[in-house]
């Protein structure tokens, strides 16, 4: 199972949050500074309950404000 964790972190601190994030390499694919509404964009690939572990540990890092997290699920379309 993939999922797509957006974090909005605190003004100039991205760059000590992502440096935070690169030592939580378990089931994190990927970390991206991105621009929009979120500041970091991270891809997670595990069972559910590993996604939500690390989504809660997230939560923990002072720096950062908000997550959103986005699960991929699988639809068929029928065609």
């Amino acid at each position: 199972m993939r999922a797509l964790c957006l974090i909005t972190v605190k003004p100039g601190k991205v760059d000590a949050v992502v440096a935070i994030l690169k030592k939580k390499r378990k089931i994190i694919k990927q970390i991206m500074v991105v621009a929009g509404r979120a500041d970091i964009s991270v891809l997670l690939q595990g069972n559910i309950d590993e996604i939500n572990n690390m989504v809660i540990d997230f939560k923990k890092i002072k720096d950062i404000v908000t997550t959103e997290t986005l699960i991929e699920v699988e639809v068929n379309m029928g065609w």
